[in-house]
């Protein structure tokens, strides 16, 4: 019997891997990082039920996108910029073929 995913979506792993990945090479602590990720989930939570899927990683999203501004690692127009992009990748790809910028 095959072990079931460890995450839903590729994009899920790959959010995870970053955050990870920021946090050992120094750009926030992972205390700073829990504190805030438990208010994000605290605030989507009173409005939806967190499954660990989709709404869990996309609250996740949320708190990465929200530290780096505050870090002053990337502006707002930055991120916006890039999940359009991302978006029009999404609705442009074949689905089933992996979802890459140009």
């Amino acid at each position: 019997m095959r072990p079931e995913p460890a995450f839903e979506a590729p994009w899920h792993a790959q959010v995870f891997a970053l955050t990870v990945h920021l946090n050992e090479q120094g750009h926030f602590t992972w205390t700073d990082w829990a504190a805030r990720f438990g208010a994000t989930l605290k605030r989507n939570g009173a409005t939806a039920e967190l499954n660990g899927g989709e709404d869990y990683f996309s609250a996740w999203l949320d708190t990465l996108e929200a530290l780096l501004r505050d870090l002053g690692t990337a502006e707002t127009a930055e991120i916006a910029t890039l999940t359009e992009a991302w978006r029009q990748a999404y609705l442009s790809t074949p689905h089933g073929a992996p979802v890459t910028l140009d």
